[in-house]
């Protein structure tokens, strides 16, 4: 059984993260998407709200558990027997962040981490250019999955 870790802050859920997501799940038996959980951190939604948008988005995908976490991801990935980590990849900046961590966490942990290229139809979405666009009264329908509507 192949099973997946997806860490992120999903502050909110994007069509990048579907795109990613949609994509990887042929590949995995089981995918969990994990919240982490940083009490320093201000959040646009709450922790509820997250975890509803994306359980609302994959409703119909038994694959998929959505979890939140604390603390190192790899720890986490541990606990849950996680045979990778998922990462999705937009630009050239994101894979040599990307990289390094991931070389880290097989250094510290023997995890490896599987990387997908966003789709140039999503390469450009961001949470945060999300919540920059809801914060100044923009259209964010169009870079978010229907689950995710602000009231």
């Amino acid at each position: 059984m192949k099973k997946a870790v997806f860490p992120g802050s999903f502050d909110p859920v994007t069509l990048g993260h579907v795109d990613i997501i949609s994509r990887a799940l042929p590949l995995l038996d089981e995918l969990i998407i994990a919240i982490g959980v940083n009490d320093s951190k201000k959040y646009m939604f709450s922790l509820e709200e997250r975890i509803q948008f994306i359980k609302d988005a994959f409703k119909d995908e038994p694959k998929i558990k959505v979890e939140t976490y604390k603390g190192l991801t790899i720890d986490y990935c541990k606990e849950v027997n996680a045979d990778y980590m998922l990462r999705g990849l937009r630009n050239p900046a994101d894979f040599e962040f990307e990289k390094a961590i991931a070389q880290t966490n097989r250094k510290l942990s023997g995890l490896d981490t599987l990387f997908l290229l966003t789709s140039a139809d999503t390469s450009f979405i961001s949470s945060s250019i999300v919540r920059d666009v809801l914060r100044n009264g923009g259209d964010y329908t169009v870079l978010v999955p229907d689950s995710v509507r602000v009231k």
